[in-house]
């Protein structure tokens, strides 16, 4: 059973497509979320997720603070289960404070290519057999619409290489937590004036 840990809709049951998802464990959400809020980053923040599958990822943020929310995902199920999770989302949320929730049922290269908006935080967890070529094109797409002060978390198995970084992204640092890779990417410096947007800095 996959929970939304904390927040307005803490507690909250999500619905889990029934084939080709692999949620992200509580404890592994938990530490994401953690270093995420004793660094402020996600009151206000433009969220999205990649291989979105529950959307857990996404709508955890949306429950604690984040404004926009993009949920991406290629499975038609994974879709609907986003699609129905983000209405429970919205539902629970306060009045005047309902978060902007998108879903995609598209592929991430795809969606990448026609994407028009800048994000804050970025959740990437493909599936565990997803090749590093296709990833590391998946996060060359996602450069540009980074916002300066981006923070992009990439999940892998704890026994597959580095992904690939494309000029434009960094690695921060990797934190394992049994089977699972936490890499945590962000802009460099150097490359905040190329890939800023209108107000994009936080």
């Amino acid at each position: 059973m996959t929970r939304i840990i904390a927040g307005f809709a803490g507690s909250l049951t999500l619905t889990v497509p029934p084939s080709g998802t692999r949620p992200t464990s509580d404890r592994v959400r938990e530490a994401i979320f953690s270093a995420l809020d004793s660094r402020g980053l996600l009151d206000g923040a433009r969220v999205l997720d990649l291989y979105a599958g529950s959307g857990a990822l996404g709508l955890e943020a949306a429950s604690r603070g984040a404004t926009a929310v993009t949920l991406v995902d290629s499975s038609a199920a994974a879709a609907s289960a986003c699609r129905r999770n983000a209405a429970h989302i919205a539902k629970a949320a306060p009045r005047g404070a309902v978060p902007a929730i998108e879903v995609s049922a598209s592929p991430v290269l795809s969606f990448l290519t026609g994407a028009r908006q800048f994000w804050d935080i970025v959740f990437v967890d493909p599936p565990y057999e997803l090749g590093g070529p296709e990833l590391g094109r998946g996060l060359e797409g996602l450069v540009p619409r980074l916002s300066p002060d981006a923070v992009v978390v990439v999940e892998r198995s704890a026994r597959d290489p580095e992904p690939p970084l494309p000029e434009g992204l960094q690695l921060d640092r990797r934190k394992d937590y049994g089977d699972t890779a936490l890499y945590w990417l962000s802009v460099p410096i150097q490359e905040t004036t190329a890939s800023s947007g209108p107000g994009t800095s936080r």
